[in-house]
Parts: C-alpha cells; structure tokens; sequence
C-alpha cells in the first residue's frame, strides 16, 4: 500500500519521529511544543526535526538551539535538530508539520510524498489559501499527497508564536476527520503552558484561520489611520459575521466560529501588538506600500497573500464579505486607505440577527 492510499492507521502503527517543515517564528515553536510535551509527560524526548530552508537557520538550531531570527532570546530544547534536506527530514516520520507559507506549500508536497510514511499524519499550521486555486491546505494535501481526510489535522486558536515560545498560557483546536488522529496530536501537543482541544470539523478551522488574517489586516489600517476602538471593535465583530457565512457556506459548524479557532484567533490576532497581518495593516494605514510594508515585516503576512483567493472563493459560493473584498482592492491598489473608512462596514441597513 503506497503512503497516499493509507487510510487512519493505528497510533502504535505510527512512529514516533515527528517533523516540522518550516523553521520560521511559529513552526520552531511548536517544534518547542513538542519537545515540552514529552518532557511533562515523562516519556523519552522523541526524535524532532525541524526543516529549514536556510543552513544558517538549520545550524544555529541544533548547534546553538538558538533560532536568533524569528525567536530571539529563547532557548530551545536541546532534543530538537534541523536540516536543509527535506527528504531526510520526512522519511521515518509518524507526524509531518507543514509551517510554511500557504503560497509554498504545493511545490514542497512533491517530495513530501516521496519519502512519506504510509501511516503518517500531516498536521497544517498553514493559514492561507492558495492563490489561483482558492484551495485550503487539507484540499493541497489530499490532492498532492493522495491523503485520505483520517490522516490529516489541523491546528488553529489564538497562538501568537512568541508568546507559547516563552511558555505563557495558551488554548488551541487540532481538527481532524478522524478524532483518534486528532487526540494522538493533542497528546503530543499537550504541557504545562500549551492545552489542546479537539474537533471535527477540519474546514470551519481552516477557513477561521485564514479569514482572521484578513479582518487583522483591516484593524490594522484602523489603528494606522487613528481610528479608536469602537472603530476596530465593529470590525472584529462584522469581519466574524463575515468569516462565519464562508465558511459555513463551505459546511463549516457554528460552534467552532464561537470558538478557539474562530473568535479567539481572531481577537488575538486583530489586538496584539505581535500580529504580522494587524502590524502589515497597520504599515497601510501610515501610508507605507504593500511592497514597503512587506519589505518591513520580514516575514509573510498571510493576510496580504491569501486575501484575493479568500475574495475569490466568497464570489464563488455567492458570501457578501465587504471587508475582504476591501482589503483585497487595497493590496491590489485598486483603493487608497485614506478612502478605506466608509468601504469597511458598507453593507446595506437590516438587522444584525441576519447575518
């Protein structure tokens, strides 16, 4: 049975080399999660590996367990390696961790599949859509990978990278088809700063954590502009009305927009100071360029990325999303910010029950 055609395999099945896939803020720190997990329960630290596209990132890892770029001051565990071959890094692997830009993650799934375990989960940090496609990343991995839904997982919440880095207190969601899969994630995932929730529904997860990097964008400008709270509070709460007609239009479930996933990303998202997409915004409404603001952020605003395939997708299935199809006419300069204030709430008057 090659690896693509594997249905949910049994966890004592699967091994137990685990295997992050992007060594930027949060895919070394949930390589961290990991470590942090097995020490607090007590069981020999597993092999970890994390990939790196850059040597220099991939040695300061496991020689100075040091990732100065994106984590600075934290020390990583000592358990934890990292390497530029990414088929070393896959083979043998029971879990693979992709923590790479949404707009990447295609042209890596090739050799991905090449040296996957036939009992392998893919778990997706990812929070993007690909552009030209539209496609979440579950729809990527059962398309490229062959990968049956039981063996991919999900993780999203309110996880700024940084902060779960210094071992301060967080929730999250590990969604996945299968809950035997998505409860030996959260096992693994598990410690004393990091806790675990468990659901099914894979496409209301995915969709939440793409949409919120749109609507941070969007409170981002607010706050470059020197609009005050009550001005980014209407558009936290519009831009959820906005995240939960897509994706329950997808066949998402409510209850996860009310959740970890869906309102609680958002809200860290959209109010912390750490966000790249509320900070990318925030550089619009100062009056810097898409070009500049990206130039100063150094890593990917996935909100910026994704914002004309979430646009996209919501013409498709017929979803009104103002404030996406706002910020997607402002990246493509289409918009001036300054323009932007009476765009970002421009639905026609009806009550707020309908949606």
């Amino acid at each position: 049975m090659s690896a693509g055609t594997a249905g949910a395999a049994s966890p004592a099945a699967r091994p137990e080399k685990l295997v992050v896939v992007g060594a930027g803020s949060w895919g070394t720190t949930f390589a961290k999660v990991l470590a942090d997990s097995a020490r607090e329960r007590g069981v020999p630290a597993p092999e970890i590996v994390v990939w790196a596209r850059r040597p220099e990132i991939a040695e300061s890892i496991t020689r100075d367990h040091r990732n100065e770029d994106y984590l600075p001051e934290i020390e990583l565990p000592r358990c934890l390696t990292a390497t530029t071959d990414l088929a070393a890094a896959v083979t043998g692997a029971g879990l693979v961790v992709l923590a790479i830009p949404a707009q990447e993650v295609r042209g890596h799934l090739p050799a991905i599949r090449a040296h996957l375990d036939p009992a392998a989960v893919v778990l997706s940090l990812v929070k993007g859509l690909e552009r030209g496609t539209d496609a979440r990343m579950s729809e990527l991995c059962a398309e490229e990978l062959d990968l049956p839904a039981a063996r991919f997982a999900v993780v999203s919440g309110p996880n700024l990278a940084l902060e779960i880095a210094r071992g301060e207190p967080t929730a999250t969601v590990v969604a996945s088809t299968d809950p035997a899969a998505a409860e030996w994630i959260a096992t693994r995932t598990a410690g004393p700063y990091f806790r675990p929730y468990t659901n099914t529904d894979v496409t209301g997860v995915e969709i939440c954590g793409v949409v919120k990097n749109v609507i941070a964008l969007a409170v981002g400008i607010c706050d470059g502009l020197g609009f005050g709270d009550n001005s980014k509070a209407s558009v936290i709460t519009r831009g959820l009305a906005e995240t939960t007609r897509l994706a329950e239009s997808l066949g998402g479930q409510a209850g996860t927009l009310a959740g970890l996933a869906g309102l609680g990303d958002l809200v860290a998202t959209c109010a912390s100071p750490l966000s790249r997409n509320r900070t990318a915004g925030r550089y619009l409404g100062q009056g810097l360029s898409v070009a500049e603001a990206t130039a100063r952020l150094k890593q990917t605003a996935e909100g910026m990325k994704s914002v004309s395939a979430v646009v996209d997708l919501a013409r498709r299935h017929g979803v009104e999303m103002p404030i996406s199809e706002a910020m997607n006419a402002v990246i493509a300069g289409t918009l001036d910010v300054d323009t932007l204030s009476g765009l970002l709430l421009s639905r026609d008057l009806k009550s707020e029950g309908r949606t």
